[in-house]
């Protein structure tokens, strides 16, 4: 059987190394338009920083080793430019001329190509994506030529590790974000905390605004934002996202969906013979059942594994898994992941669902260098598991990699609860961070537990009494005009105060983390009254856009 594979990499390589230990007897070519068949796309970033000093360190394996240790045949600079199904066969342009390649099973593995969008002066030789190692090396160039001025144009995972490795090649580095916070995929809540560590690692932030032109000058180029700021570089970083390279294809028959290949559940396109994998492919969202591409490196690799095995044993052959997006980057000295789905997202699939945010050291509260996690957590009524989030300095990968492991298993926030999570205090706590989460969202769903939300403070300050049970000393920090001061540890006798305060109107409790207003909301639940406790309490608050803004801290006299 002669298997040709267009594009290298991540689902290319993953596949042709699948398919060799399989069948030996396989003819396997591996056709890849650029200069390297199989580099670490997501350590490019660190190259920029000196954390990987040599480019060739990126270089994962070359056409020589991989045909000494697999006997694949890798041809580099072979631009497949168009298949035809019928003869199965495709029609490659390379440095010599065009030629065709025949095929037995074709598999289809193009990546994604970065965005362009349509920003004068983008094609200025300041301005450099960060997809390949020549885009790396040509960007550590400007840097060892003196280039101490940078714009990166997009704020998402590629966007955000490039500015934290310019800032900390000592570089002025300020990031440009469309959407309304950096890393759009998190919370806001969430979001707000990498953009407080960005600022401290000296990254300058504009967020909810649009490039609309790059001036080239001679000395340096101009970026230019639509409120009108105009930010100097002698470098700019274009990540504002990537859309999938399969424009040759499709004009060649192949079915796509907005540009992403359509498969089924073992990889297979709608023509014969031929499969795709990775970053150009259409998947199913395992939350929401929505079809988009998921750019990332641990599904390609697993897909492409996948194709081989429905190509060479497809008796038994695994079928693909629906996506749940898990991801993470690190931030300065923070890191922030996350699997499943969002708010917004489960808000536009009209999926009801509750929220619950935490802040659970990583590790035992008592022991040296705790940390929290501060994590978000979406489930619904019948205890699925729909999507989570985390930032912090220590931890979050741990915790995002149990519940993404627990959304595959299809375990409920139920099961959380019981899961045996190693325990020492160095490493976690006796209640780990995920068994909360089991806890607080049984809570929730047997009604022993009601919350409210800080994106809902404005209406709770009209509506409600306000009470605040953290400490006098907490409180004259900061607290929402109008509460009433009553320690947790005094509430019992201070009912009739509360009951007075409120005059009829529901009481909505907060605190620092929730804790505390969840002991009280139990308290006053238990004496008749309308209560409820705020999800994250005052850390949660402080984090959430608009709701900080109404924080006072002058004295407010209490009963």
């Amino acid at each position: 059987m002669k298997i040709v594979i267009v594009g290298g990499v991540a689902a290319g390589m993953s596949c042709a190394a699948r398919a060799r230990r399989l069948d030996e007897s396989a003819e396997i070519v591996v056709l890849e338009r650029g200069e390297h068949v199989s580099f670490a796309g997501c350590g490019l970033p660190y190259h920029l920083g000196g954390e990987i000093e040599s480019a060739d360190s990126l270089l994962v394996q070359t056409p020589e080793s991989l045909r000494a240790a697999l006997n694949l045949d890798v041809r580099t600079g072979h631009d497949v430019v168009g298949l035809d199904p019928q003869e199965r066969s495709v029609r490659v342009r390379t440095r010599e001329g065009e030629q065709t390649i025949a095929y037995d099973a074709l598999v289809l593995a193009p990546g994604a190509t970065a965005v362009r969008p349509p920003v004068p002066g983008l094609d200025s030789p300041r301005v450099r994506t960060l997809r390949t190692v020549a885009d790396a090396v040509a960007l550590r160039g400007l840097l060892d030529g003196g280039a101490r001025r940078a714009v990166v144009l997009g704020g998402g995972f590629i966007g955000i590790e490039a500015a934290e490795q310019l800032a900390r090649a000592g570089v002025d580095v300020a990031v440009v974000e469309l959407a309304p916070h950096v890393l759009p995929m998190l919370e806001p809540e969430l979001a707000t905390l990498v953009t407080d560590e960005l600022a401290r690692l000296g990254v300058d932030v504009h967020a909810g605004v649009a490039a609309t032109a790059v001036e080239h000058h001679e000395d340096a180029d101009v970026v230019v934002l639509a409120d009108g700021t105009r930010l100097p570089a002698d470098l700019v970083v274009l990540a504002v996202g990537v859309r999938p390279d399969t424009a040759a294809f499709e004009r060649s028959g192949v079915e796509c969906e907005r540009g992403a290949i359509v498969v089924d559940g073992l990889g297979r396109t709608n023509l014969p013979g031929v499969w795709a994998a990775g970053d150009a492919v259409v998947v199913t969202d395992a939350v929401t059942g929505a079809r988009r591409p998921v750019p990332l490196a641990g599904p390609a690799n697993r897909a492409g594994r996948g194709v081989a095995d429905a190509i060479l044993r497809p008796g038994t052959a695994r079928r693909l898994p629906r996506a749940l997006g898990t991801a993470i980057v690190r931030v300065g000295d923070l890191a922030a992941a996350t699997t499943g789905a969002d708010r917004a997202t489960l808000a536009r699939a009209g999926v009801a669902h509750h929220t619950l945010h935490l802040h659970a050291s990583q590790h035992a509260g008592w022991y040296p260098g705790a940390h929290p996690v501060h994590l978000v957590v979406h489930f619904d009524d019948d205890g699925r598991l729909l999507g989570a989030q985390a930032v912090g300095a220590d931890g979050v990968d741990k915790r995002i990699d149990v519940l993404a492991t627990a959304m595959r298993a299809g375990l409920t926030v139920g099961d959380l609860v019981d899961l045996d999570l190693a325990y020492a205090p160095p490493f976690g706590a006796a209640k780990d961070p995920v068994n909360l989460v089991g806890m607080a969202a049984g809570n929730v769903l047997d009604g022993t537990l009601r919350v409210w939300h800080a994106t809902d403070l404005a209406v709770v300050a009209e509506t409600a009494l306000v009470l605040d049970v953290r400490s006098r000393e907490e409180f004259a920090t900061g607290h929402v005009p109008g509460a009433l001061n009553v320690p947790h540890t005094e509430l019992r006798e201070r009912l009739d105060d509360v009951r007075e305060a409120a005059d009829g109107r529901p009481v909505r409790a907060l605190c620092g983390s929730g804790v505390r207003s969840h002991i009280a909301h139990r308290v006053l639940a238990q004496h008749g009254f309308d209560s409820a406790s705020l999800s994250g309490g005052m850390l949660t608050l402080r984090a959430t856009p608009g709701a900080a803004d109404r924080l006072v801290t002058e004295e407010v006299l209490v009963p």
